[in-house]
């Protein structure tokens, strides 16, 4: 439960905070081992009290059915890691993190449960400044990164998974 993370968190106004907290109470995380996520338990939310069992509940076992192809989750972290900041762990888990939220069916700011789009924009562009930097057209962010992972793959007609369903479909797929 989110509330539970930002209650036992370090800083529960860091936008890091915000953003492991929003995933970790959503989605599961994909490429991540328990180890890892006991390191980010202890790290942001030591008062949670990392164990081995919370840890495991979080990361998704091989053969679990995830909402995204796990070749297109590798695509997705391999392009955060190509602009990210530093080799540091944490930016490390914010890669997995995005990534894992882009199987979301909202803004991808509300699948983390961000306050609103420019603390994700600010996320990005702290730990993946060349990517946040890319986006000229201000694009949101989801489609925006499917929109790279397609040029790479010279796609004609590409969208995020769940825009379809979205609610502001027509402003994301406008005139553009």
């Amino acid at each position: 439960d989110r509330q539970q993370l930002l209650s036992a968190a370090r800083d529960p106004h860091d936008i890091a905070t915000l953003a492991f907290s929003g995933v970790l109470s959503r989605f599961p995380l994909l490429g991540l081992g328990a180890p890892e996520i006991m390191r980010l338990l202890g790290r942001y939310f030591p008062g949670a009290g990392p164990t081995a069992a919370a840890a495991q509940t979080l990361s998704t076992p091989e053969g679990v059915c995830s909402s995204i192809p796990p070749e297109e989750f590798d695509d997705l972290l391999e392009l955060f890691r190509e602009h990210r900041r530093d080799d540091s762990e944490e930016t490390g888990w914010l890669a997995h993190m995005i990534a894992s939220a882009c199987a979301g069916q909202n803004h991808l700011w509300e699948d983390m449960a961000m306050p609103n789009r420019e603390a994700l924009s600010q996320l990005i562009k702290k730990h993946f400044p060349t990517l946040y930097f890319k986006n000229t057209a201000n694009l949101r962010w989801k489609k925006f990164f499917y929109k790279l992972l397609c040029d790479r793959a010279q796609a004609q007609i590409c969208k995020a998974p769940s825009c379809g369903v979205c609610s502001d479909y027509a402003k994301c797929f406008g005139p553009e």
